[in-house]
């Protein structure tokens, strides 16, 4: 078990999915960045089909995937800097976003399925299904946004040429 252990692993704290941004704009005390794309972005079966490309043009793409972050470490625009989220968050968030509604949506037609057996009252409790779902996803998504788990956080300016990928 040792010797797949590094010992400079610091396993108490939590694990972060880090990303790659560029400032783009500091106001105050505020820096706003915008994600850099990785390679492999595009370049897989689906990306004709991907929302991660956005619709309209480069401009207002870029200005809905920008975000804030406390400026504490002097940044000025066009740094390119590291920023995480913790893993543990994005794994709540995912739930929040597809687990929650796919179960319920599932759950009332299931049961409604069950209790009636009828296409269209089943058809009719999976809407109604989803739609709570959704909007139990949507309570639980702003408790995460006001706890700030959600909230990218400032690791590390980027050197010359570092990237996220792993190849």
């Amino acid at each position: 078990m040792g010797e797949f252990a590094d010992s400079t692993t610091d396993f108490s704290a939590p694990a972060m999915v880090e990303g790659i941004a560029q400032v783009v704009a500091v106001e105050g005390n505020m820096a706003w960045l915008v994600p850099e794309q990785t390679s492999s972005c595009g370049a897989c079966a689906s990306a004709s089909a991907c929302g991660a490309k956005g619709i309209g043009t480069t401009a207002s793409r870029l200005e809905l995937r920008r975000f804030q972050l406390v400026n504490n470490s002097n940044l000025a625009v066009g740094e390119r800097v590291i920023v995480g989220i913790r893993e543990n968050a994005l794994l709540r968030a995912s739930i929040t976003a597809y687990v929650i509604p796919l179960t319920t949506l599932l759950t009332a037609g299931a049961l409604a399925q069950w209790a009636i057996g009828r296409d269209v009252v089943t058809m009719a409790a999976m809407f109604a299904g989803l739609a709570l779902g959704l909007w139990f996803a949507r309570i639980g998504a702003g408790r995460l946004l006001v706890r700030g788990d959600l909230a990218p956080r400032f690791l590390r300016r980027a050197s010359a040429g570092e990237t996220c990928n792993l190849e």
